[in-house]
């Protein structure tokens, strides 16, 4: 989903684990819609979630999330599959309860993606003009949680090996990613630079983006800024809302071809965290 832009931060609590893992030197990345530190390691940082993987390696981590919409997934595993490409899928409890998915979350388990928690009732968290301000409790938010990785389970994905968790709208503040850390995993988001996460948006509304503009923005992005998109966590849903018949995930085979024919190379996240290599 859409976010506002918002200022950088970074939270030394997980800076140990970051340097654990990647080990490096300071520096900082600006664009014309935010700031973000680049912290120890080439791992970027906004609020206490990880948003950006190593910006040193030519590596792209494709992110799907779903909560009440599949019907991408079908052609998204095809082309994954086709292309020798493992991805991670954060999706709801509502998701993994839903009888008519059971089917492809055993496919994607089956060909070896990550699956990863999304919130059980794709909650918001925060305020979307006050970042700060919560909308839910700490139980609210670990009761929720708790149903989403209940649920997790029952579809056989248990949570020593799902230690990535992405929250809802793709929106969250330092207190929900403090929150994430205290329940033994660790908040990941969307890189931000592109229009990849506005696949959901529908005609009739004004902040609707065409997939032909999703993808050149990503190309564009690749192309114009330094580092292109090393380490990028390239986001998109498994599904969309049926009023959107332009369709991202038909689009994801050339674009896939496009950025390996650049030099990318694709990547899941790891099911074991940020303390063992990221090269898998």
């Amino acid at each position: 989903m859409n976010r506002p832009g918002a200022a950088a931060g970074s939270v030394a609590a997980i800076l140990l684990t970051v340097l654990l893992s990647f080990g490096g030197a300071t520096a900082q990345e600006k664009s014309s819609t935010e700031r973000v530190g680049l912290v120890s390691g080439h791992v970027v940082m906004e609020s206490g979630g990880i948003i950006r993987m190593d910006s040193t390696r030519r590596e792209i981590f494709l992110v799907f999330t779903g909560h009440e919409f599949a019907d991408g997934g079908s052609r998204i595993r095809e082309i994954l599959r086709h292309h020798g490409v493992r991805a991670s899928f954060f999706l709801t409890g509502d998701f993994y309860r839903n009888p008519r998915f059971r089917g492809l979350i055993r496919g994607l388990r089956a060909d070896g993606h990550y699956l990863g928690g999304h919130s059980n009732r794709h909650l918001l968290y925060a305020s979307w003009t006050k970042r700060d301000s919560l909308l839910v409790s700490k139980k609210e938010f670990l009761d929720d949680l708790a149903e989403n990785y209940g649920a997790m389970g029952h579809c056989g994905v248990m949570k020593d090996s799902a230690p990535w968790f992405l929250p809802p709208y793709e929106w969250y503040n330092d207190t929900i990613a403090a929150w994430v850390r205290e329940a033994g995993l660790t908040l990941v988001d969307f890189t931000p630079g592109t229009r990849s996460n506005a696949d959901y948006t529908i005609p009739e509304e004004r902040n609707y983006v065409s997939s032909s503009a999703i993808e050149q923005s990503i190309l564009f992005y690749e192309k114009s800024r330094p580092g292109g998109l090393c380490g990028f966590l390239l986001l998109t849903h498994i599904g969309t809302d049926p009023r959107r018949t332009d369709k991202l995930y038909n689009h994801l085979d050339g674009l896939i071809l496009e950025l390996k024919r650049r030099g990318y190379a694709f990547r899941r996240l790891p099911p074991y965290g940020l303390l063992r290599s990221s090269a898998q």
